[in-house]
């Protein structure tokens, strides 16, 4: 069964995120953030990656660390559960209305991090939400997985649907690209013979 856990505690964040990648989308999710949670539950259901997620973070300074590390955690969670990514898709992308905002997602499994973000937001905040925080959850889970990920917003007017829009087409993109292809069988996506 492709899942894994890790668990990671500094002194300002202690967390622990569990994937498991052939799953049904169930989310499970607790980070005092409300709107952190709202999006990761949108991450499991539109990836169909069950994903569990504890977070107690120092909330008294902000949310900063606290989203930033669950991305860390996230990252390395998917990269165990991939192993050594046999008979991945490896490839994915997808183009997400949410009302009025439409993004764009391409991401590559390829253990080549990197984070392209094209995103704009017309307020700072989503309620007490930063917007800043969106690109710094993608840039953690994008290096600790292993993810080539381009997040592109073409037009949006409410920053809510833009940060929506963002978090659903990456999990779209994210479960194809973790599916099994069976006509990869038990080979690695790639020419080199690993990723």
């Amino acid at each position: 069964m492709r899942s894994a856990t890790i668990t990671r505690k500094t002194k300002e964040t202690e967390i622990s995120v569990s994937v498991r990648l052939d799953g049904a989308g169930i989310a499970d999710v607790e980070t005092g953030v409300g709107f952190f949670d709202h999006m990761l539950d949108q991450i499991a259901r539109h990836s169909l990656i069950d994903l569990t997620v504890r977070a107690k973070g120092d909330l008294h300074i902000d949310d900063h660390h606290t989203v930033e590390d669950v991305g860390i955690a996230l990252g390395q969670a998917l990269a165990k559960a991939l192993g050594d990514k046999r008979g991945i898709v490896r490839y994915a992308d997808c183009l997400l209305p949410m009302d009025e905002a439409l993004t764009r997602v391409a991401l590559d499994i390829s253990a080549r991090p990197f984070l392209v973000f094209n995103v704009g937001f017309p307020t700072e905040k989503i309620g007490a939400f930063d917007t800043q925080l969106v690109r710094e959850f993608f840039q953690a889970v994008a290096i600790h997985a292993g993810l080539t990920l381009h997040i592109e917003t073409l037009y949006g007017a409410n920053s809510h649907h833009i940060a929506e829009s963002c978090f659903k087409g990456v999990a779209r993109a994210l479960g194809a690209a973790v599916a099994i292809d069976a006509r990869q069988a038990e080979r690695v996506p790639s020419t080199k013979g690993a990723l």
